[in-house]
């Protein structure tokens, strides 16, 4: 079975799921601000004199602000530089606390989950939160893989047989995917071997890339819904 449809179960807005999806909202938007601080720091430089321009080149983002955290109020350039490294360097630590919030909350949901190779926290979380909290929601790995947009559809031409992906389903949740199944081609050795393969067979990177990512669906699938119907269970004895 190549697709699937998600039963019509609303989601559980309890449990660890809404944890996860509450504390990743707030990630996102602090990570949001960050850059929205780090490029403001990066204008005012644009038109700033040469020797402030030396005095902040640096390598990294956090270097960056913190030069910039630490200069005097001497003009309103340097204010208002001084103001939005602080501003960065806030962030960032929330961003941190919230990364640590959700490595926790994954370790107690769903620790077989980011054991699989390539899988992070945050492709992790991203995944439990398309599934949602009601373990009886999905029927299948081929409803899971629907639900992500990773469903192969016919894109066969003349007397070449292919599929692409489909363009529907939650897009983070195929964006966590890709995220997996590309740190896969880089990190793992067998889906190294396996690209290898599928590229002496005339597949485009593209080609690999999809059939990688309903793989993962299909592994991750069993393992999503052994957390949700745990914590489920944990919901409702509380």
């Amino acid at each position: 079975m190549l697709a699937g449809q998600a039963t019509a179960v609303p989601k559980n807005r309890e449990g660890a799921v809404e944890a996860l999806r509450a504390l990743t909202m707030a990630r996102n938007s602090a990570v949001k601000a960050t850059t929205t601080a780090s490029n403001q720091i990066k204008a005012l430089l644009v038109g700033a004199e040469q020797d402030l321009r030396d005095q902040l080149r640096v390598q990294s983002l956090l270097q960056l602000a913190t030069r910039a955290s630490q200069l005097a109020p001497s003009s309103g350039l340097h204010a208002a530089l001084a103001s939005l490294g602080r501003r960065w360097l806030a962030l960032h630590t929330e961003v941190l606390d919230l990364d640590r919030a959700i490595r926790d909350q994954i370790a107690r949901t769903a620790p077989k989950l980011i054991r699989r190779p390539g899988i992070g926290i945050h492709s992790a979380a991203q995944l439990l939160i398309t599934a949602g909290g009601n373990p009886e929601r999905l029927r299948s790995d081929a409803a899971f893989a629907a639900l992500c947009g990773a469903s192969p559809v016919q894109a066969s031409s003349g007397q070449r047989h292919r599929h692409r992906l489909s363009r529907g389903g939650d897009r983070q949740a195929n964006n966590a995917l890709w995220t997996i199944a590309n740190n896969r081609m880089i990190h793992d050795a067998r889906t190294r071997e396996f690209s290898k393969r599928r590229r002496e067979n005339g597949d485009s990177r593209n080609d690999t890339l999809r059939v990688l990512k309903r793989y993962i669906a299909r592994e991750t699938f069993g393992l999503i819904l052994d957390a949700l119907r745990a914590d489920h269970a944990r919901t409702q004895a509380a």
